[in-house]
């Protein structure tokens, strides 16, 4: 059973951002290109993280 609110809510918004920022921001600064790169690949792929990690989640344990 996934958490739609963890995959959907804060997953999916972080990846859209991180790549803004990656592909969009840091072409238009010159000085700190890396870094903004970096930031933005960062946000990007803890939304993966947290994307997969909600469709893993159950509020109630899984006995075996």
């Amino acid at each position: 059973m996934a958490s739609k609110a963890i995959s959907v809510g804060v997953g999916i918004p972080m990846i859209v951002v991180g790549a803004l920022i990656a592909w969009l921001c840091a072409p238009l600064q010159s000085e700190m290109q890396n870094t903004i790169e970096f930031v933005g690949s960062l946000i990007g792929i803890l939304g993966v993280v947290f994307f997969i990690s909600g469709l893993f989640y159950t509020k109630e344990p899984i006995m075996h």
